[in-house]
């Protein structure tokens, strides 16, 4: 990422941060945190990767093509969970957008994320306008809501459990999704 460094330390900490939490999920009683949370990992992790301020890490153009690579991999893979759990589908234009930029800074030489020049901009501007359409919509669902009294105690949950924690995680992936897409 090119750019004030402070920012861009910023996001490579929250996507670190992110998928250490999400390899924690991978222990959780809750068989839908588990299915996703191996995926999501992998793409906290790659983020923070990507994010590194290029005067840090500016990996040559074969590394942005492996790069790619897993994540195409991941978007099949991800496309095949997709016919029997439509929720999936999220994560499959997750895949492919960092397969997109990872193929973009491979075919501009010496490119880094942030360089600007790489990419369509017509499919840079609707992964765009979809992730910043999905971090309003789940910015939304973690605004507190009233509980009813009717509701009983609830079941004590471990860390790797709390699904409004995974879905601030989610949150804070797809704000990091959209500042590298705005700097593509």
């Amino acid at each position: 990422m090119h750019g004030p460094a402070q920012a861009a330390w910023l996001l490579v900490a929250l996507c670190t941060g992110t998928g250490a939490y999400c390899l924690l999920r991978m222990r959780s009683r809750i068989e839908e945190q588990r299915r996703t949370a191996g995926g999501e990992a992998l793409m906290g992790f790659g983020m923070a990767v990507m994010a590194v301020p290029a005067a840090v890490l500016a990996p040559p153009r074969w590394a942005w093509l492996v790069y790619g690579a897993v994540f195409g991999a991941a978007a099949l893979h991800t496309l095949w969970a997709a016919r029997s759990h439509p929720h999936h589908l999220h994560h499959l234009v997750g895949a492919f957008a960092m397969a997109y930029m990872s193929v973009a800074m491979a075919m501009v030489p010496g490119a880094h994320a942030g360089h600007g020049g790489a990419g369509i901009p017509l499919l840079t501007g609707a992964l765009l306008l979809y992730f910043v359409g999905y971090v309003l919509w789940s910015g939304a669902r973690l605004a507190p809501r009233a509980v009813s009294s009717a509701a009983g105690g609830a079941a004590v949950l471990g860390w790797a459990d709390r699904s409004e924690v995974a879905l601030a995680c989610r949150l804070s992936m797809g704000i990091g999704m959209v500042a590298m897409l705005l700097t593509l």
